[in-house]
């Protein structure tokens, strides 16, 4: 199995703590965020890895993974970054991960095993995480619901209610050649000035809408995202790191 790392962006809303280095260089509790991805990724299976960078990609030099470049990383979204993978996506299934997340290596390996061309995962119990992140856990929480088979059928939308949050997508996912065989077709078919500004729930949410069936794997660990300084704060300040409740 082979995993690929987004990693181009710089991460602004992190401040000065990008101001010098990639997001993935900022550390959680004395380690970078990127080792932390590589040691699940490697402990759930996977034997290559290879990073999508930009900002400050020569930083990323010395953690023994493949590249990619992005070099219109600022003028593109996440999904851009992943189409410069394109060779690895075409070859064989890829675990696919935000460079801005924590796992443990169990979810890596129940998405590698997903029988579906693209799977991602969930975390069941958002709204605990989401309401130590933001005073408001609505105000950054996206549509999310899966039917009884596991097909997810509602992401990405603004939510007008808790009852439209059935889970909340961590920015980890497995994509098979035919899945992004999809992708592409869609990247195609809506044009580069779309593309470039296409983020990844909004390319989920064009799948779902078109039929592609995308799995919903439900992840109820220990994880998190590092989209902010206080979210720092929230994971070195609690237990949540070592535990959940």
């Amino acid at each position: 199995m082979k995993a690929i790392i987004l990693a181009a962006g710089r991460g602004s809303r992190l401040g000065e703590l990008t101001d010098g280095r990639p997001k993935c260089l900022v550390e959680l509790a004395g380690q970078p965020l990127l080792r932390r991805q590589i040691a699940a990724l490697r402990d759930g299976g996977v034997e290559r890895i290879a990073i999508v960078r930009g900002y400050r990609g020569e930083m990323l030099d010395g953690f023994g993974a493949a590249f990619f470049e992005n070099p219109r990383w600022s003028q593109t979204n996440m999904v851009m970054s992943l189409a410069q993978a394109a060779p690895w996506l075409r070859e064989g299934p890829c675990v696919v991960s935000y460079s801005d997340i924590f796992y443990p290596p169990d979810i890596v390996r129940e998405l590698a095993a997903a029988p579906a061309a693209i799977a991602i995962s969930y975390d069941v119990h958002w709204l605990d995480l989401w309401t130590r992140r933001f005073a408001d856990p609505l105000s950054d929480a996206e549509t999310f619901a899966v039917d009884g088979t596991g097909r997810v059928v509602e992401i990405g939308a603004k939510p007008r209610g808790l009852e439209e949050v059935k889970g909340q997508y961590m920015g980890l996912l497995r994509i098979a050649p035919e899945g992004w065989g999809w992708i592409e077709a869609l990247l195609a078919e809506i044009g580069p000035e779309a593309a470039d500004r296409l983020d990844m729930t909004g390319l989920l949410r064009r799948l779902v809408a078109a039929g592609r069936p995308v799995l919903g794997v439900p992840f109820s660990g220990v994880w998190g995202e590092v989209d902010s300084a206080s979210d720092l704060a929230v994971y070195e300040g609690s237990s949540h790191e070592a535990s959940r409740s």
